[in-house]
């Protein structure tokens, strides 16, 4: 009995770890979001030009995240997972040096590698520690993202505002959050190989169950960045609102997102992930439909918070389900991680590209039928539903036999 209550002591113990990592990387992203304008500046480049290096990150993420598993499997998750997370914070200086184009791709190339091969190991042991408390928790881990997010961001405007060097003010929170993170590090999941284990490959192709979860997570972030990056633009220039009421309807999407996904794991245990994410589909296609058809910026939006509110907890539970999906967790999680980062890269520019040939209206219209294809299509997220019994995988960080 003791050791039953140790086992779910280090358990509750490692869930709030790994929550505690999603955090730490969330506040990179906001930290970095915020300064982009001080480094476009200090860089001496232009719009068009920061448009190149801005995609930088996501081909980095996609190179490199595939050696997440196998640097897993060398050192063991804990290992593993410290030593990627210390130089994601720490690649968050990188891009604020850099002094010209050139440069700054290399930082944001490096600082986008980092970022990906730490995603895919934290997403790994949340699955983990998902499937040893048999219960959903990617979705309020995925939440504490947003959240940590949101802090980082607060604290880079609070430096914008104040005028600071994003020399040094990137110096000071790449150190705290590095230091954050390797504490919380001490209590995540120890996974180890046997002696007798492949180590998975340096590169390879997802297998084909992560190419039909990752589409379903495709349709999520395609909405997700278009409404991030579109939704103010939108209210704008097709019902003329002001910068203010414009700039509140992103506030709304992020805010539904956020609290979606906090609350989003008692949803998935209660329904199960198929019709969490075909209930998500629905509210996100009539938030589509509500924008498309908006005749006052009120109307447009509530489309965009029901589309927040219904994509919110698509990708933890793609994530969640990859980890399920085969023999090597890891590859899967990295084949779909891979998947929604191409999303994330394409959809604004996919958006901006439509807009300029039709208008903002049909751009919207084919974010609206990628919403639907959520409903269409959520079955193949079964192998992370929890409303039915599961045979719990081998670990998802690095594929052993549990101890």
């Amino acid at each position: 009995m003791g050791e039953v209550v140790d086992d779910v002591r280090e358990l509750k113990r490692a869930r709030y770890a790994v929550a505690a990592v999603f955090a730490v990387h969330g506040a990179v992203t906001g930290s970095f979001a915020t300064r982009v304008p001080w480094i476009q500046d200090h860089a001496s480049i232009g719009a068009g030009q920061l448009g190149l290096a801005l995609a930088f990150p996501a081909i980095g993420a996609s190179v490199a995240m595939p050696l997440a598993g196998r640097i897993s499997h060398r050192f063991g998750s804990r290992t593993a997972l410290r030593g990627l997370i210390s130089l994601w914070t720490l690649a968050l200086v990188l891009p604020s040096l850099a002094p010209n184009l050139y440069t700054l791709c290399l930082a944001l190339f490096t600082y986008g590698a980092t970022a990906g091969m730490a995603d895919v190991a934290m997403n790994a042991l949340g699955v983990e520690v998902e499937n040893r408390l048999d219960k959903s928790i990617m979705s309020g881990l995925h939440g504490m993202w947003s959240a940590g997010a949101l802090v980082g961001s607060a604290a880079g405007t609070l430096a914008a505002h104040l005028g600071s060097d994003a020399r040094m003010h990137h110096v000071l929170a790449a150190g705290v959050l590095t230091v954050l993170g390797l504490v919380a590090c001490r209590w995540v999941l120890d996974l180890k190989p046997t002696e007798d284990e492949e180590p998975p490959p340096r590169f390879a192709l997802p297998p084909r169950s992560a190419l039909l979860i990752g589409a379903v997570g495709f349709c999520a972030v395609f909405a997700e960045g278009a409404s991030l990056d579109w939704s103010a633009v939108y209210l704008r220039d097709r019902l003329d609102s002001s910068a203010g009421l414009a700039a509140a309807s992103t506030t709304a999407f992020t805010l539904t997102m956020a609290v979606a996904r906090i609350a989003g794991d008692a949803v998935v245990d209660r329904f199960g992930a198929v019709r969490t994410v075909r209930v998500g589909g629905v509210l996100a296609t009539l938030g589509g439909l509500l924008v498309v058809s908006a005749w006052h910026p009120a109307v447009a939006m509530v489309g965009f918070a029901l589309m927040g509110l219904g994509i919110a907890v698509v990708v933890p539970l793609a994530f969640a389900a990859a980890g399920r999906s085969g023999p090597n967790p890891s590859q899967a999680i990295a084949g779909v991680a891979t998947i929604t980062y191409t999303s994330g890269l394409v959809a604004p520019s996919a958006i901006g590209t439509l807009a300029q040939a039709t208008s903002l209206m049909v751009s919207f219209g084919l974010v609206t039928v990628l919403a639907c294809g959520l409903v269409v299509f959520a079955g193949v997220l079964r192998a992370g539903d929890r409303s039915r019994p599961t045979v719990s995988p081998p670990s998802a960080a690095a594929p052993a036999p549990r101890p």
